[in-house]
């Protein structure tokens, strides 16, 4: 994590985040890492799955370890930053399709079970953006939600776990109201990540969220996107790969810039506005990359981001 975060901060001293790097084991993945911030919803893992636990053991004490060493490194090496740090979790649609029920079958197919998944996060969360206020008192927290199996949710595409069927779909008021409650919880501007297609930006532009993150190579529709553009939604523009193509090479900061500038002129909006509502990122998460990469692709980001605004 030192390297990591060194990493973040030396290649993106504007808007820096705290890494998560899921290769460290259970606790560390996507869905451990936000269990552990659960309140009274002790979770364990078994069979290689998290399931609700009725105590909270080993498994859970491990993904709160890792994420408090995390912290104290980020108050090491950010503690005389001033600006906005960004910090991730997991949403309460993709906690819902990861975790399963004691009995068995994921969360998913329980709405009370659901609905209570959401108020522990929501706990959680507040508790957790008050760690990071406090271990970085001068910089401004910002949260990052992230949503990768929302689509599939309501879509009902989360297979059972005899893979023979699916879970129903949810409905999109019962994900709205899942949704919100989290963002509103947080208490601090809060982005939306979903790098799978079919995003649901009219849902998501209802949240209180400030802003989507979307893998643009799988943005098909673009008028659902101009209109969230259009109502001041910010949108952190995932224009270069997570993983090295086949050539090894990251692509260059113009590449990534004319990635963005194409769809956003195919949007139709001024170019003047463009530096005022979009970031320049990564598709998606970089676990799966190597460190040289995770740094030359950093650094094509933000040299694409500041191209763009000087034009």
């Amino acid at each position: 994590m030192a390297e990591a975060q060194r990493i973040v901060l030396g290649e993106l001293p504007a808007l820096p985040h705290l890494p998560e790097l899921p290769a460290r084991g259970p606790g560390a993945d996507l869905i451990g890492r936000s269990a552990g911030l659960l309140v009274e919803l002790p979770v364990e893992l078994y069979a290689a799955r998290w399931r609700i636990a009725p105590r909270p053991g080993r498994d859970v004490r491990r993904a709160r370890d890792l994420m408090e060493r995390d912290l104290d490194q980020l108050a090491e090496q950010a503690e005389e930053y001033t600006g906005p740090v960004k910090v991730q979790v997991a949403g309460p649609l993709t906690l819902a399709a990861g975790l399963e029920l004691p009995i068995g079958g994921r969360m998913l197919r329980d709405p009370g079970a659901v609905r209570d998944l959401t108020g522990s996060l929501a706990e959680g969360l507040r508790g957790h953006v008050e760690a990071v206020a406090r271990r970085v008192p001068r910089a401004t927290v910002l949260l990052q939600v992230d949503e990768p199996s929302l689509p599939a949710v309501l879509a009902g595409r989360i297979p059972t776990e005899s893979g023979l069927g699916a879970y129903r779909a949810m409905e999109t008021e019962v994900a709205r109201t899942a949704l919100r409650t989290v963002v509103e919880a947080a208490g601090v501007p809060t982005i939306v990540h979903c790098c799978a297609p079919d995003v649901p930006l009219e849902l998501l532009r209802s949240t209180g969220a400030v802003a989507v993150a979307l893998d643009l190579a799988q943005v098909i529709d673009l008028d659902p996107l101009g209109e969230a553009i259009d109502a001041g939604l910010g949108l952190l523009a995932g224009a270069a790969p997570a993983l090295p193509p086949p050539a090894g090479r990251a692509p260059t900061s113009a590449q990534v810039a004319d990635q963005v500038r194409q769809l956003w002129d195919r949007l139709g909006f001024p170019r003047a506005r463009l530096p005022e509502q979009v970031v320049v990122t990564p598709a998606c998460g970089l676990a799966g990359a190597t460190p040289r990469y995770v740094r030359e692709v950093l650094t094509a980001c933000r040299d694409a981001g500041r191209r763009l605004a000087e034009e």
